[in-house]
């Protein structure tokens, strides 16, 4: 084998094995497991989630330079109907993304003065690992990762999802209720 070719196939592997956004989940696909941290400390891993019942999955902007005042909002409105995700027995599992570097400052700044429920987890996400493995990599400039919901079955089948390429756009919160499959 030349050098050249070596070089050239060293180099479609990597970009064969970068994700985009065209392969973020889709509506049937079977979720990647992964395992993250949660804020303080403790391993999540999707599987052991889903295997006690749905999971919505909410992929934030992280820290882009400040705290993105859309993904605020968005937290706050799935704290807001936090009973009806108890009732419908989902897991909500935010991801914070971002260079490792001050992430857990950031994210911890994130939910400074918010009261999350017990069935609400906000995970970090260094260096996009997740991000990337999911094709949400939002790679502009003062960009992070495409806002995305998921909601994820018992087996990690995806029964909803939604990806925005914009800072708006997102999954409104009564949509992603009614996508909640019944256990």
């Amino acid at each position: 084998m030349t050098k050249r070719f070596t070089a050239t196939a060293a180099v479609l592997a990597i970009l064969a094995g970068c994700a985009s956004a065209a392969d973020a989940p889709k509506v049937g696909d079977e979720a990647k497991d992964f395992e993250l941290a949660a804020l303080g400390g403790e391993k999540i891993t999707l599987s052991k989630l889903t295997a006690s019942g749905p999971v919505v999955l909410v992929m934030l902007r992280g820290y882009p330079g400040y705290q993105c005042p859309l993904c605020t909002k968005q937290v706050g409105e799935l704290i807001g109907k936090a009973d009806e995700f108890k009732r419908a027995g989902a897991q909500v599992v935010l991801v914070y993304p971002g260079p490792a570097d001050k992430l857990k400052e950031h994210a911890g700044e994130f939910v400074k003065g918010k009261d999350y429920p017990a069935h609400f987890t906000l995970v970090l996400d260094p260096d996009y690992t997740f991000t990337n493995a999911y094709g949400l990599r939002w790679d502009a400039k003062n960009e992070t990762a495409y806002p995305s919901t998921f909601v994820l079955d018992a087996k990690r089948k995806v029964t909803f999802a939604t990806v925005s390429k914009t800072h708006g756009g997102r999954a409104k919160t009564e949509e992603v209720l009614k996508a909640i499959p019944a256990r």
